[in-house]
């Protein structure tokens, strides 16, 4: 194995790691090809899924938030879905604002990329424009959203520096070119799509182009590219709940790389993720699915269509308020509210606050699939 690009020496006296374009030379091993095959099969049967689902973009609401909350965590945000999906309702909830927009910005800058993938392929530029949105108004804001750094940065613990830091991404005068590879090779075709994309994930987290954001960019990168590929037709997949569960051997793969070159080891990593993370979405996706149908049936009989649209907005919140239901759905506040009052009385969501007015509700039984840890054994 051979280091992966080279260390350069700053006048200040420290080295900056510049890694060489992509692809590197890979050993088609037999563990490889099967854990290719492993995830091809597994991310396939969540794609099918996907398409199978009455309302794939509904559903896909609440998968959303859960990557927020946890992509976020990774990086010291304390905000749970619960508190997310409650205060995307209208519900009050406990928990600082700040944490609340750092995770609610990540949802935007997803659903941002998505569409912008109708007009714009995966390149620099978009990674710039979804670095803005996420960072706009939050702790990160004084790291200037969207522009490519101009200094250097470094990873470390803090108070360290450059000299004494874990890693020196490459310095700003070698950024234009780095990041002009990876998205040419971004663009190129000649790879199975996820070997590709964990090539570039790697790639993306070496050169570190923005002062900060770039864990949480370089995760929305992953999915956004899927979806770009058509490896999924809605993003249904995502891989925090990995890297979060793994973060000591996420950050010893990733250092492997720089320092030995071991991609194989990387890509076993990236593609074992992929494969645990499509199965447990494909059964998180499949038990909501059928309590949603379950609850369709138990409504059917009341007489009234509303209970039976607001059981439609639980697929993309499980919380619920009566003046988020009668804007959604363009009924009167008090008609929202005694269809929510039918749907507690059948045991469908129950109120998670003691308040007279603006009571907010939750279907637990779908918050508790979404909050369940990952499974991670094959």
């Amino acid at each position: 194995m051979t280091q992966p690009g080279q260390y350069i020496q700053a006048t200040e006296g420290y080295s900056a790691f510049v890694p060489d374009p992509l692809p590197p030379e890979l050993e088609w091993t037999a563990r490889l090809t099967y854990a290719l095959s492993d995830a091809d099969r597994a991310i396939g049967r969540l794609a099918g899924e996907g398409r199978r689902l009455p309302n794939p973009h509904v559903l896909m609401r609440p998968f959303v938030a859960r990557e927020a909350v946890l992509s976020s965590r990774i990086e010291g945000t304390q905000a749970t879905l619960g508190e997310l999906l409650a205060a995307d309702a209208g519900a009050v909830v406990d928990r600082s604002p700040e944490d609340l927009r750092e995770v609610a910005n990540y949802v935007v800058a997803l659903e941002y990329g998505i569409k912008r993938l109708k007009s714009l392929p995966l390149c620099v530029r978009l990674t710039q424009e979804i670095h803005r949105r996420l960072m706009e108004g939050v702790r990160g804001r004084h790291a200037r959203p969207g522009e490519i750094r101009d200094v250097q940065n470094w990873i470390g613990v803090p108070g360290s520096t450059p000299h004494t830091a874990t890693y020196v991404p490459p310095p700003p005068a070698e950024l234009q070119n780095v990041l002009g590879a990876l998205e040419r090779f971004l663009q190129d075709r000649s790879l199975p799509p996820l070997v590709q994309i964990g090539l570039a994930h790697y790639q993306f987290e070496a050169i570190h182009p923005f002062l900060d954001g770039n864990g949480r960019v370089g995760r929305l990168l992953i999915t956004l590219y899927l979806v770009e590929r058509d490896t999924l037709p809605t993003p249904l997949l995502y891989l925090s709940a990995f890297f979060e569960a793994t973060r000591a051997e996420y950050y010893t793969r990733l250092h492997a790389v720089t320092e030995e070159g071991d991609w194989a080891n990387w890509l076993l990593y990236f593609l074992n993720g992929v494969a645990r993370q499509s199965e447990d979405a494909v059964d998180r996706a499949e038990r909501m699915q059928e309590k949603l149908d379950e609850w369709r049936l138990q409504v059917a009989g009341l007489g009234s269509p509303t209970p039976a649209r607001v059981v439609d907005l639980l697929a993309g919140n499980p919380f619920v308020t009566a003046k988020g239901v009668s804007a959604s759905l363009g009924v009167a506040v008090t008609t929202a509210r005694r269809a929510i009052e039918r749907l507690a009385g059948l045991g469908i969501v129950t109120q998670t606050d003691a308040r007279q007015r603006d009571r907010a509700y939750c279907a637990t039984a779908l918050l508790e699939i979404l909050e369940e840890p990952a499974k991670l054994a094959p």
